[in-house]
């Protein structure tokens, strides 16, 4: 019998932070594609769009205008997915299988930046820390709301993830309960806490208790980099593919030197270090086949802020079990216009991938960080 090679024979990997399986075919990459193909996302915007109802000076969908913004800009969201309290009251279920759960709370749109034209990848490194320090403000503002128990950063960018406008901009919801799968992230750090000894030289959770992350990040950073799932690091962050990782070139972003619980605990030079590796890692994404790549993005951290004492002091309490993350879902796989496709045995049975952890990670770390727009002037 030929021993295992995890780069051509099909295998399962375990996710411990949503305690699910994947299974990976790595095999089936080569499989002819006669599929559907997607229009390539478009790389010629104007730097302002009249018709644009997030460009500044602009009016909304809703009949507001946009102030005549110069830097990152927040409003509510006109068609929000939650509402305010207070709510209607809910009816009795007619039966136990069918139970109804009133949800209040709000959605913000957080605009990146008053050109049109740009996004993540190429925004100067100053105005993506602009941008990590409207998420840290609207997170503490929503997050001491009355009867919010979760906030929600996430950015869908591109036509096929969603996005309904190309105005670089992300958004913030604010929800009275706690989402499933933070919820399932959030039990799996307690769990592991409680559960698994610290082993020597790994940083450490609250109270001193092992951390599923920081215990993660520690063992990757071993791993040599042609056997590896590292993309980019900095002082503070690194960018990898998971073990774990569905999407094609899925990545996650968390801290490797220390266990860091919610934006709000960022030192000043950790906000610059989470910035300039947003910027690295969506840089080399749209380098990845030279197109304005599209992801789903969300950031993972403690449901609310901590409160603070009377001293000014933020005070520990259990839900710094959590450690800050951030997730990438990127659905292109083969070209700029061919994606993954959620279907079949995904749908029916576990999800599955073809391309493995360490083939992705491999051609992420092989893409210039300088944008392919910038490369070609």
């Amino acid at each position: 019998m030929e021993p295992f090679d995890p780069t051509t024979h099909p295998h399962r990997r375990y996710n411990p932070l949503t305690n699910t399986h994947i299974l990976v075919s790595p095999h089936r990459t080569k499989r002819p594609w006669l599929g559907q193909t997607e229009p390539a996302e478009p790389s010629n915007l104007p730097q302002y769009d009249p018709a644009c109802y997030l460009c500044p000076g602009n009016t909304r969908a809703g009949g507001k205008v946009n102030e005549m913004y110069t830097s990152t800009v927040v409003f509510d969201n006109d068609y929000a997915a939650v509402l305010p309290p207070p709510g209607p009251v809910t009816p009795q279920a007619a039966h136990p299988l069918l139970t109804v759960e009133p949800i209040q709370g709000g959605c913000d749109v957080v605009c990146f930046h008053p050109r049109h034209d740009l996004s993540l990848p190429t925004l100067s490194l100053s105005d993506v820390e602009n941008i990590v320090n409207e998420w840290t403000r609207v997170y503490m503002r929503r997050g001491t709301e009355l009867g919010i128990k979760y906030v929600q950063i996430f950015e869908n960018k591109g036509a096929m993830m969603g996005c309904s406008n190309p105005h670089p901009h992300s958004q913030v919801w604010s929800l009275s309960t706690v989402p499933t799968i933070p919820a399932k992230e959030l039990a799996s750090l307690h769990n592991y806490a409680f559960t698994t000894h610290v082993h020597s030289g790994v940083p450490t959770g609250p109270d001193g208790h092992a951390c599923l992350l920081c215990e993660y990040v520690h063992h990757e950073l071993s791993v040599p980099e042609d056997e590896g799932r590292i993309v980019v690091t900095n002082e503070h962050f690194v960018a990898l593919v998971p073990w774990w990782a569905y999407w094609p070139f899925e990545i996650m972003v968390l801290p490797h030197k220390r266990h860091i619980s919610s934006l709000v605990h960022f030192t000043v030079d950790e906000k610059h270090a989470f910035a300039d590796i947003m910027s690295r890692v969506t840089k080399r994404y749209d380098n990845i086949f030279s197109c304005s790549f599209a992801y789903a993005m969300g950031v993972h951290q403690r449901p609310l802020p901590p409160r603070r004492d009377d001293d000014g002091m933020y005070v520990k309490d259990a839900d710094d079990i959590a450690h800050l993350h951030v997730h990438f879902e990127p659905p292109l796989l083969r070209s700029a216009s061919v994606r993954k496709f959620l279907a079949g045995f995904e749908v029916m049975a576990e999800p599955q991938r073809d391309l493995t952890a360490e083939q992705a990670a491999k051609t992420l770390r092989n893409c210039s960080e300088v944008h392919y727009l910038l490369a070609a002037e």
